[in-house]
């Protein structure tokens, strides 16, 4: 296995909270125009590089299965600056491990055995248990999780639940997909951003520096892609999911969402539990 590609999609994903939460000024709808910016630019690049066959309709499902996980993102952004990053992403990477495993087994059929079954809903109490324990917070917090700020981020998480399954519902090359996939971030963002903040969000000067957290998105889909192809889909999307404990911890540290006693103690242990119903 070649572990360092395995990676890069994990490094690639877990530093973009990381990333925007440090740029100065930045909201979510510079860093969702950001993300789009950046994703895009990585979306050409390899377009000119890999020149792949595209046709019509599968380009423009693609468009809109990206415009999808435009919508996911903005949850998770908005929900960084009402929950803070640590809390954020454990929550939203148990949320869709839980929807695309459920959509995977009951649409795609990915299930067809009694042992899958049995180890497939073991994994998915594992994964709630360890959402639930990393939504434990002191009174004392700034961010609160609250059951609203719950709810908007799992009817956001919709929108990445739709990316991910649309590679499964068509029948094309997954390098055929990335530039319109891209595209389609863009164009989601950029909806979004205007209705937010009006045309003048393009010429800000933080929307341009999220575009790296674009860059390091753009990389991490892209080397998963190269990742699936030499690993095997089962071990990348394995090594994928490590993304959750470089922001979670990226969050207690780099941006000082500091935890303590009994939250750092049940934040540690549901990050275990996500990760082993992710391998299981």
């Amino acid at each position: 296995m070649n572990v360092i590609l395995a990676l890069l999609p994990a490094i690639g994903w877990g530093v973009i909270p990381l990333i925007v939460g440090k740029v100065p000024n930045s909201h979510p709808a510079n860093q969702i125009l950001g993300v789009g910016i950046g994703a895009t630019l990585v979306g050409i690049i390899v377009t000119i590089l890999q020149v792949p066959q595209m046709t019509l309709g599968i380009s423009l499902l693609s468009l809109i299965s990206g415009a999808f996980w435009s919508i996911g993102q903005v949850g998770q952004f908005v929900s960084y600056t009402r929950m803070g990053v640590s809390k954020t992403m454990p929550i939203s990477t148990g949320l869709q491990l839980i929807g695309n495993t459920i959509i995977g087994a009951l649409i795609f059929g990915e299930w067809d055995s009694i042992n899958q079954y049995v180890v497939g809903s073991l994994a998915l109490i594992l994964i709630i248990i360890g959402v639930a324990l990393t939504a434990v917070s002191n009174n004392s917090s700034a961010k609160k999780i609250t059951g609203k700020n719950l709810l908007f981020l799992l009817l956001t998480t919709v929108g990445y639940w739709v990316y991910s399954a649309f590679p499964k519902a068509v029948n094309a090359d997954a390098q055929s997909l990335f530039l319109p996939q891209m595209l389609g971030i863009l164009l989601g963002a950029s909806i979004y951003a205007l209705f937010a903040k009006g045309p003048q969000i393009f010429k800000q000067k933080a929307s341009w520096i999220d575009s790296l957290a674009g860059i390091a998105f753009g990389i991490g889909a892209y080397t998963y892609i190269l990742s699936a192809q030499k690993n095997g889909v089962t071990n990348a999307f394995i090594y994928s999911q490590l993304s959750v404990i470089i922001s979670t911890i990226g969050g207690m540290t780099w941006l000082k969402e500091y935890k303590h006693g009994k939250e750092l103690i049940s934040t540690l242990i549901g990050l275990g539990l996500i990760v082993i119903g992710a391998v299981m």
